[in-house]
């Protein structure tokens, strides 16, 4: 199997091509049988444990040695843990390799230009070749994450979603997904959750499958690892629908 044809049903999922609102609702409401979508999570998440596992022995040769060059040029802890939302907007803590320094004073807080002073190069070079997520593995390992599913963003995110956007949080937050596959973080904000919310609708263990064979390339290739002008990404300060429902 060639990755163009895993790769050319993923392209009719690019935010502008999403189903209309009608046809998606009409999708959603035909859903799959209990029994047949109890069955499929019991698979998918058979093949977390195996991955993960299978992911982590394979990772040690790499992860060990970033391990110490974590700690010998940042110092200890070489790993970097905080609270995420998970499934159902369920807060548990995310473990990452560090790839900051720590704040100085007046860096403190989400804020694009201190998090990219703080960055080092290590840290650069860990993120652009992912082995920084190896560590991310235990969480699936845990059943805290999947291998597959919309990206764990931030807590304080939460009251900052639309309606439709806060649908991501239907499913296990992922390592990677759609999102990261079409685009990664050279896509808005927007774009972003709109292939989340698409990916809780139209999942199904092929299409996770798809999405895992289309990341090798995604990492090998190092598409998309940071948004114009920033490190990573802007922060998400919501839509129009979403502010509104801070007010």
């Amino acid at each position: 199997m060639t990755s163009q044809t895993l790769e050319r049903p993923l392209q009719r999922a690019q935010p502008r091509a999403l189903l209309p609102a009608p046809q998606r609702a009409g999708r959603a409401a035909q859903g799959r049988p209990p029994t047949a979508s109890r069955r499929s999570d019991r698979v998918k998440r058979a093949l977390d444990v195996v991955l993960s596992a299978a992911g982590l022995v394979v990772g040690a040769p790499l992860l060990l040695p970033a391990m110490l060059a974590v700690r010998a040029t940042m110092g200890p802890p070489a790993l970097f843990r905080q609270l995420r939302p998970g499934l159902g907007g369920r807060p548990f803590e995310l473990v990452k390799l560090r790839t900051m320094r720590p704040p100085r004073p007046g860096e403190d807080g989400v804020d694009s230009g201190s998090d990219a002073a703080r960055l080092t190069r290590l840290g650069a070079l860990l993120r652009r070749a992912s082995i920084d997520e190896l560590p991310t593995l235990l969480n699936v390992l845990r059943g805290d994450m999947s291998l597959v599913g919309p990206r764990p963003l931030l807590m304080h995110y939460l009251p900052r979603y639309s309606p439709e956007q806060a649908r991501r949080h239907e499913v296990k937050p992922g390592i990677t997904g759609l999102a990261q596959v079409l685009g990664r973080n050279a896509l808005s904000w927007e774009e972003k959750l709109a292939l989340d919310v698409r990916y809780v609708e139209e999942r199904s263990l092929w299409l996770d499958l798809k999405i895992l064979a289309l990341t090798v390339r995604t990492v090998l290739r190092r598409d998309g690892v940071s948004h114009e002008g920033h490190v990573t990404m802007p922060e998400f300060l919501g839509t129009a629908a979403g502010a509104a429902r801070l007010h």
